[in-house]
């Protein structure tokens, strides 16, 4: 399976969730995709097995991924500080990946009915997510 990482601004979330993933050994491959190069930097770092930065490296890795994994402002143009163009927005929307999601309630997307989680534990509960997705 083909679990393509996506994140922008530090990639603090995709490291975090690239190193807990990596820690249970899920029989996976995860690529990262950062939206800037600091952020494909830290998820490499965290055990990403290849990396690649910017819009087109986004749209292509949306094409064959199996599972998309990132912040939910990753389906709105704008989103991350204006680091999610239209064209990454819309291909991972239209991606028949599925899509893991972390509901983080910044960059005016409030996702209602989802508790206020620490960074820590949102992360254990998208890897065991993860685990079932494959």
């Amino acid at each position: 399976m083909k679990v393509v990482v996506i994140d922008g601004q530090s990639g603090r979330m995709g490291q975090l969730f690239i190193e807990r993933a990596k820690s249970v050994a899920l029989p996976c491959q995860i690529i990262a995709v950062g939206t800037n190069a600091i952020a494909t930097s830290a998820m490499l770092k965290a055990g990403a097995e290849n990396g690649a930065t910017g819009e087109n490296p986004v749209i292509v890795a949306c094409r064959t991924a199996d599972i998309i994994v990132g912040p939910i402002g990753i389906l709105a143009a704008d989103s991350l500080m204006g680091e999610i163009t239209p064209a990454i927005a819309v291909a991972i929307g239209q991606s028949s990946a599925k899509k893991l999601l972390l509901p983080v309630n910044q960059c005016n997307n409030i996702v209602a009915g989802v508790p206020n989680l620490s960074l820590s534990k949102l992360m254990e509960e998208a890897v065991e997510l993860l685990r079932t997705m494959l």
